[in-house]
């Protein structure tokens, strides 16, 4: 991974290509298509070798071999690469199903903080993306390209901050804080199984190699608060050092939602049972 940064086709004719193929059709591009064969197929395959092989594995003749086709026949749905790869992180964007208790019984007003567990639900989601996708790591998404299931994923998150008070920029501000924590998180670890699964030692044999030196420094007067932790300090699963922080960040997001509702009772935001919950 380090600091390969996949080129997505951000020119101006691949937009407009990518955005065309996202939202007016996915027909295909003249005449003579294969039978069988369709853009859901082509991006479908692009994923799945993505997936099993990593992004450097990406390319027209590996996706066509994937489907059993020639090349060119995928020029009849998509024009190349940077925009197979822009279908490619639309397609997985779709936001994770809601729980199956999405919503309160008999069409009740939602609880004033309900939107700490969808918020909760779409972290998770997020990381298990990431988890099912570790390519996505690969590229630079700092300006990504809306199409419908990206669009839909922001909507969903938008969503569910409905009710806290918060104007726009505060419920973006959330919304990125979450992602930029679930990311590095899921960054972390996909780094950390690289790096196993690229060495020639394992995990327990690399700090076997370290232990002499980190005992000998242990000894000295520089050191005294790392010999204070307890010798389980560094069990936690990665989900469950996830978990940690995760809950972390809502409950700083909880403080912040409270105080704005102290400071807004009146706003258009603010869930209308609000007031007589707090």
């Amino acid at each position: 991974m380090g600091s390969e940064r996949p080129a997505q086709g951000r020119d101006r004719a691949t937009l407009v290509r990518s955005l065309e193929l996202l939202w007016q059709g996915r027909g295909p591009r003249g005449r003579g298509p294969k039978p069988g064969l369709s853009l859901e197929r082509v991006v479908t395959a692009a994923i799945t070798l993505a997936d099993r092989e990593g992004l450097g594995a990406l390319s027209m003749r590996r996706v066509a071999a994937e489907l059993g086709v020639g090349t060119m026949s995928l020029y009849r749905y998509v024009p190349g690469k940077a925009e197979l790869l822009n279908l490619m992180l639309d397609h997985v964007s779709a936001p994770p199903e809601p729980p199956a208790e999405s919503g309160p019984p008999d069409d009740r007003p939602a609880a004033p903080d309900a939107w700490r567990g969808k918020l909760e639900h779409i972290g998770w989601g997020t990381y298990r993306l990431y988890q099912d996708h570790p390519w996505l790591l690969q590229i630079n998404s700092s300006r990504p390209l809306l199409g419908p299931n990206a669009l839909l994923g922001f909507n969903v998150a938008v969503a569910a901050l409905a009710g806290t008070g918060l104007n726009g920029r505060e419920k973006v501000g959330v919304i990125m804080t979450l992602d930029a924590y679930v990311t590095g998180m899921a960054r972390h670890f996909e780094l950390l199984r690289q790096a196993n699964e690229e060495s020639d030692i394992t995990e327990e044999e690399f700090w076997e190699i370290q232990g002499p030196a980190i005992e000998a420094a242990l000894t000295g007067e520089e050191f005294t608060q790392v010999m204070t932790l307890e010798e389980d300090s560094f069990a936690d699963s990665p989900e469950q050092i996830t978990e940690f922080g995760l809950t972390r960040v809502l409950d700083g997001i909880a403080a912040f939602v409270a105080a704005r509702r102290a400071e807004r009772p009146e706003s258009p935001d603010a869930d209308p049972g609000a007031a007589s919950c707090r």
